[in-house]
């Protein structure tokens, strides 16, 4: 094995305020049994049949805004999420509601009539809007109001407890404005009242530019179909996968992502996946049969797999480990047409977290998976040569820059912990780089 140079800082830095563990700012939540004995130490949590009721627990706590992009909302046993949105609004929260207009969405009837709802066009130049977002309290005065709720599930008795979904919540005012400016853009005013003149879906809609998020050190891209080419970030996180990856996908149809991750499994990197039996009459699907063998399933079972994430080496911690989620299915229509929103989460914890899902849906369907070892066993020679280091703070103690300088090209790993000793801050994203100077900067 070559040899190679491997720098791991870790500084402790005083900031002006404590800053929370990304965890604690992203919640995940999953419809179906999870297999907490690979946890890394935290536990993906399993809702037994409580997916709405949770919902429902982040719109109680609205107390300013609440803002719905939902694709289908069939109340069905469900009406207490109608109920909660009024109860919502009688307490004085302005809440907007935007729906496809082609689907049934009977459960708005549970509404009050005074709360404006709108639908997407029905006309033959669009497709769906096929998001499942809520926003809550997003320019609040207190940051820690806004939420952010968003995954896979439309709302329905079989969405949220016999189909696979994910959902996940993020505490976090930035990323709720750049959510509720893509809501204003389709509802066509900021007001409460939308203005359908104004308002634009779909390939109509503009790329807003607000991608990139720090949430307590974890870095959170956000996309938008399909304004902001959702399928060239999907392919981009394809090709950071350096150890494993793993998907699970409704609808996939895009070719060009098959053989990606087909081209990541000649390249050396373990993937295995799951999509429904409803794309088996696409070419992926033949992709994937001939290629990956017994680590494919297309599943089917009870109710159909509506995930739409991807997981990159989880078990790689000296990689970039993300996540991948959302409402965007992996096909051109989602691409090109459709109202969509996908969130890429650089985190090892999460990462694990997804993987605790994937790997109880994996083995209960049939299939078996071998979990690489991690980075640290690949390992033989470390260099003992120190890089030369400079931290600058500002006089608030909130913005830092660090100045390093390698003796020699290495993997970089870099971490600012508080005096607690939590990670406040790393350096996500490419952890390779040359001898010389470089330059990082943060919050």
């Amino acid at each position: 094995m070559l040899k190679k140079a491997i720098f791991a800082l870790v500084f402790p830095v005083l900031f002006a305020s404590e800053v929370a563990l990304a965890t604690d700012k992203i919640k995940v939540y999953f419809n179906h049994p999870v297999d907490t004995a690979y946890s890394s130490g935290v536990n993906a949590m399993y809702l037994n049949q409580c997916m709405a009721d949770t919902l429902v627990a982040y719109i109680n706590k609205a107390k300013y805004t609440l803002d719905i992009a939902q694709y289908n909302y069939s109340q069905g046993a469900y009406a207490n999420i109608a109920t909660a949105v009024n109860n919502a609004y009688s307490r004085g929260v302005t809440v907007r509601w935007i729906y496809n207009g082609s689907s049934s969405n009977y459960g708005l009837s549970g509404l009050n009539p005074a709360i404006h709802t709108l639908g997407s066009p029905t006309s033959s130049d669009y497709n769906i809007m096929h998001n499942k977002i809520v926003l809550i309290d997003a320019y609040s005065a207190d940051p820690t109001d806004a939420y952010v709720v968003t995954g896979s599930e439309d709302w329905s008795t079989q969405q949220f407890n016999t189909d696979y979904n994910n959902m996940i919540v993020f505490q976090d005012s930035a990323l709720a404005h750049a959510y509720t400016d893509e809501f204003n853009m389709m509802w066509g005013s900021t007001t409460a009242v939308p203005n359908t003149a104004a308002s634009r879906f779909g390939q109509f809609k503009t790329n807003l530019g607000r991608h990139s998020f720090n949430i307590d050190g974890t870095t959170v891209e956000l996309y938008f179909s399909p304004s902001d080419g959702t399928e060239n970030q999907i392919q981009s996180a394809i090709n950071t996968a350096n150890t494993d990856l793993y998907f699970g996908v409704y609808t996939f149809t895009s070719s060009g992502d098959a053989n990606l991750i087909v081209n990541k499994k000649t390249s050396g990197v373990y993937v295995a996946g799951i999509i429904d039996q409803y794309s088996n009459t696409y070419t992926p699907y033949s992709i994937f049969t001939a290629s990956l063998g017994a680590a494919f399933i297309s599943y089917s079972g009870t109710g159909i797999y509506h995930n739409k994430y991807m997981i990159v080496d989880p078990h790689n911690t000296c990689s970039d480990p993300l996540v991948l989620t959302g409402s965007h299915n992996w096909t051109t229509s989602a691409n090109t047409k459709n109202d969509e929103n996908t969130v890429i989460i650089h985190d090892a914890t999460l990462a694990n977290i997804y993987y605790q899902a994937f790997h109880h849906d994996f083995t209960v369907n049939g299939g078996a998976l071998t979990v690489p070892a991690d980075c640290h066993a690949a390992v033989t020679t470390v260099t003992e040569t120190t890089p030369t280091v400079r931290i600058l703070q500002d006089g608030a103690n909130t913005k830092f820059t660090i100045d390093i300088t390698l003796p020699e090209a290495g993997d970089l790993t870099l971490h600012l912990s508080n005096m607690t000793g939590q990670d406040v801050w790393h350096n996500a994203g490419e952890h390779t780089f040359s001898a010389g100077s470089h330059q990082f900067s943060g919050i």
